[in-house]
């Protein structure tokens, strides 16, 4: 399908989409969420009658007076507050905030009127009243931007000159180190579902230490690095090339090395860069950029590219990735009521803009992928042998591929199929580990000469290994032109010698020494 959707919202708006595409237009997306949410309007009302029947009678929750608490807050810190959000630098903006929060707790130290969490809570609202007010007055947000403006980007590839592909994208003070390895078919994941197995050739992986936002505690993997992980490869996924035009298995790796907002979409850019810096032939190279709302009433502002402050002071969190043409992935959280279509007709315009104008900064940097791979990276050279010769290749208990492995430096796979893959960053090894597979799966022909060993001596004659792992019997009478007594006298186990296919036995293969002459 050209589009995977989920959309939950109230019968008057949208309020969460989750969607993967292939390039959708702005309008055919919006199209597709207006579509969602006329179809669940109907069960919000079946929800709503089956709430007039059988509903329980509401809680009544007493609201607590915090007018007293609010007016000494705003009075003592709205100017220490507004100072802060003044400041550009987010670390500085930090550590001022921090100052006016632990103002704030000394105000109330001893005062068993109200709680901690009160006391914190209503100094969030000022945060939020003061940050909100300014961005719906001034049209200027906290950094100093426009509405619609960009951070500074800077696009960076080959940084890690071992990798097969690397790049550090940064948008002002969030930034991604990505690395691109390329694999074979043996190394892809592995997923076992309800719906049974099934292999996956291209994986993202996003992380996202404390210490990128200043922070210590234990690095692993959590929600969030699943859910922006999830993310960033939907947005990739639909721009990268068939199997069978590029048989690598992809792995990408994000590392968020600095973060103020959306170090998802950094992901996205970053991991484009990356895969075009590996001669991954996507087809269209892909970026992302978070939106922003700020709401009150009939009033709103749509920011483009927020900052983790936006985010969280804001009401709504809304991703957008995709190509020059159209949209691969699409986020939306809302965190009031409901946004209108019109609300969100704008931020996808706007969105479109500025993905166009990171398109433009990555495109100074590498406008399409390489025509070759790195030098590091496993050249995959394949060939089809009988299915009935796949148990050769791979020997008793893996025992021949192992060898062959061990012997050539060479990484070997054999499909179901008979298709045997061969990847190794060096020409040499790589002809070596196919020299080895054909001449287990060669057969002898009649009458041709080749060379072998002796690897054991009966009384009827000796038996030579040639063509890889085949042997054959040289018969007393075909040792030499003239007549052997012993075999022993004419050749020892271990004495190179060539041999002649003169015949065939029930599958075993006749040589002759004296015909080779």
């Amino acid at each position: 399908s050209k589009l995977d959707l989920v959309v939950a919202g109230t019968k008057d708006a949208v309020l969460m989409v989750e969607s993967e595409t292939s390039g959708m237009t702005e309008k055919q997306m919006l199209d597709a969420v207006k579509f969602g949410h006329e179809k669940f309007v109907p069960v919000i009302k079946a929800i709503e009658s089956l709430a007039k029947k059988c509903s329980k009678e509401a809680w009544v929750v007493e609201e607590k007076d915090y007018t007293n608490l609010k007016a000494k807050i705003s009075k003592e810190l709205t100017k220490d507050l507004e100072k802060a959000f003044s400041e550009k630098d987010k670390q500085k903006r930090s550590e001022m905030i921090n100052v006016a929060t632990e103002k704030c707790k000394s105000l109330f130290e001893g005062d068993e009127t109200y709680s901690d969490l009160e006391v914190s809570l209503q100094l969030k609202h000022l945060e939020k009243d003061i940050v909100r007010g300014r961005i719906l007055k001034t049209k200027k947000r906290i950094d100093g931007r426009g509405l619609s403006d960009v951070r500074d980007i800077k696009c960076e590839v080959g940084v890690l000159p071992r990798t097969h592909g690397s790049a550090l994208f940064t948008r002002g003070e969030t930034q991604a180190l990505v690395v691109t390895t390329l694999g074979m078919s043996d190394d892809e994941q592995r997923i076992e579902s309800l719906e049974g197995q099934k292999r996956v050739r291209f994986m993202l992986h996003y992380n996202f230490p404390p210490f990128s936002v200043g922070e210590t505690g234990r690095i692993g993997t959590g929600r969030r690095e699943v859910g922006h992980g999830k993310l960033a490869w939907r947005a990739i996924n639909s721009s990268l090339p068939e199997k069978e035009k590029f048989p690598y298995t992809i792995r990408v790796v994000s590392e968020i090395t600095e973060s103020n907002g959306s170090s998802s979409m950094a992901t996205v850019c970053g991991a484009s860069l990356a895969l075009m810096d590996a001669a991954v032939p996507i087809n269209e190279p892909v970026a992302g950029i978070a939106m922003g709302l700020i709401k009150e009433k009939d009033e709103f502002s749509v920011l483009s590219d927020i900052l983790g402050d936006e985010d969280h002071l804001g009401d709504m969190d809304f991703k957008v990735a995709g190509t020059k043409d159209g949209i691969t992935s699409l986020q939306m959280d809302i965190k009031i009521t409901g946004i209108t279509f019109e609300i969100m007709e704008q931020a996808l315009n706007q969105a479109k803009e500025g993905r166009a104008h990171i398109l433009g900064e990555m495109n100074k940097t590498i406008k399409s992928s390489r025509k070759e791979v790195s030098k590091h990276t496993p050249k995959i050279e394949t060939v089809m042998v009988d299915k009935k010769d796949i148990a050769a290749v791979i020997g008793k208990g893996g025992a021949t591929i192992r060898e062959i492995v061990e012997l050539s430096g060479a990484k070997v796979d054999v499909k179901d199929t008979g298709e045997v893959t061969i990847a190794a960053p060096d020409e040499e090894s790589r002809n070596k580990a196919m020299e080895m597979v054909k001449s287990i799966v060669a057969k002898p022909e009649m009458g041709k000469i080749y060379k072998g060993k002796v690897v054991k001596i009966m009384d009827f004659g000796a038996f030579v290994n040639f063509l890889g792992k085949q042997d054959g019997l040289v018969h007393i009478s075909e040792l030499a032109a003239k007549r052997v007594e012993k075999v022993s006298d004419v050749v020892k186990e271990g004495d190179a010698v060539s041999v002649k296919v003169v015949g065939f036995d029930r599958g075993k293969v006749k040589l002759s020494m004296k015909q080779a002459v």
